[in-house]
This record gives C-alpha cells, structure tokens and sequence, in this order.
C-alpha cells in the first residue's frame, strides 16, 4: 500500500474529504452517499479506470457504514439470528459483483433500477404509516428466505455498481420485513458493512484502490456519519421516512440521467 504524501494535500482530495463529508452525512441517515461519492470520483479523477474508482469508494464508505450501525445498534435492538445469515450471503454476492464490474458494464441495469425506484418512492410516498412503526407479519422462517434473496441481490448490485445500496437495503427491510425506519436502516447498516468489506478486499487484491485519495475521505465520511447518527436517533422514524423519500427522489433523477441523457 504506498501512499504519496502530495497527494494528501491537492486541490482534487480536499473536495473529494468534503464530497465523502456530505456523503458520510446522507447514508448514515437513510443511504445513498455513494450517489454523491461515487459520481465526484468520475469527475474528478476522470484518469483513472471506473474499477479503480469504485474501489476507492469502499474505504470511506466502509469507515462511515460501520460507525454508524454501532451508534444505531447503541439505541435499536438488532436480530442477529436474522441478519447475520443475511449478511454472509450479501458478503458473497458483493464478491461477485465486484469480480462482474472489472469484466463487463452496469449500465444495462439502470433502466430497470430507475423504474423500480419510481415504484419505490410512489408505495413510499401513498404509505404514510410505513417505517413509522414495526409491522413484522410474517414468520421467522420467512423473513429469513426473503432476507437471504434481497441480500445477494444487492450484495451484488453494490459489489458491481453501489450507488444507492443503503437505500435499496432500508426499503427492502421496511416493505418485506416489517421494520420501521430505525430499525432498518439499522439493519442496512450492517448488511451493507457486509458488502462493502467485500468489495474492498477483492478491489485491495486486484490492486483497484487509491489509498492517497481513500484514506483521507475516510476521515472525513466518519465525521459525516457522526452528525448524521445524531441527527437520525434525536428526531426519529418520522424524519427518516422524509429524508428517505428525499433521496430517493434525488436517486430517480441520478438513474434518468444516467439513462436518458448519457
């Protein structure tokens, strides 16, 4: 791992620290950072290859992800006999997805991820008591079968592409678990520290990771977690269902982009 003093200091690592700042803030909350974080390396670090950029984003948004599902778990109970097979399985879907992205393209995906997500914020929005309160109707069993399906399938979505990962994770939690809001991004939390250590360790071994430009973003994704965990916990459910739908619409708008406009 070499890292280049210089460029701790340059003009593109200060606003990638203030891009992962935002970042670490918005996905502590209700997922989503790397929608800031992932399109800010494309642009400003245009140079290098889309697997090496995708690689350096799994440091800081490992690093933020993790400190926040321990504040979280500090304040919301965790099933851990649910989450922990869930989480294996989004462990080795990432795995693949990272391996998938060095070898082909994402974008024939998008189109459908955009549809899915405009169905998302339309059940979200039509909803207005879900997250606010737990709902688990189903059994044991079947949250566990539901769990293990959604966590590969975006285990390897944030293995391959990630942008939004978070937020697929905390719906997927509230609409086919029953959880309300703190309880599944809780849970996400955890999932997605699964998925994201994953990524960067296939991405470390491949040689896929900017550690100059990594680790400073790092620091700054922790502080933006820490605000955005205290600001989750002391306003609750109600606040993260807004904020929620918030960024799920910023997401809708990322997604047309990518597909109408590219």
């Amino acid at each position: 791992m070499e890292i280049i003093i210089e460029d701790l200091f340059t003009y593109e690592t200060l606003l990638l620290c203030l891009v992962s700042l935002c970042a670490g803030f918005i996905d502590s909350i209700v997922g989503g950072g790397g929608l800031l974080q992932t399109p800010a390396m494309l642009v400003i670090l245009p140079q290098y290859p889309i697997a090496t950029l995708f690689g350096t984003t799994k440091i800081p948004s490992l690093t933020g992800t993790a400190f926040s599902a321990y504040r979280f778990s500090k304040r919301v109970e965790v099933d851990w006999k649910l989450l922990l097979p869930i989480a294996a399985l989004a462990f080795g879907g990432a795995l693949l997805g990272a391996h998938a992205i060095t070898l082909v393209s994402g974008a024939g995906i998008k189109p459908v991820i955009l549809v899915l997500l405009i169905a998302i914020a339309i059940y979200t929005y039509s909803r207005k008591d879900l997250g606010l309160h737990s709902q688990q109707t189903r059994t044991k069993i079947n949250q566990l079968i539901i769990g293990l399906v959604f966590g590969f399938a975006i285990g390897f979505y944030d293995g391959m592409i990630g942008p939004g990962t978070g937020t697929f994770l905390l719906l997927a939690f509230v609409s086919l678990i029953g959880y309300d809001f703190l309880q599944a991004t809780t849970s996400a939390k955890y999932i997605n520290v699964a998925t994201n250590i994953a990524a960067m360790l296939y991405f470390a071994q491949s040689g896929h990771i900017l550690y100059q430009y990594a680790i400073p973003m790092a620091v700054f994704n922790l502080l933006g977690a820490f605000l955005g965990v205290k600001l989750a916990l002391l306003k609750g459910n109600s606040f993260v269902r807004i904020f929620f739908l918030i960024i799920v619409g910023i997401t809708i708008l990322r997604f047309s982009w990518d597909v109408f406009v590219k």
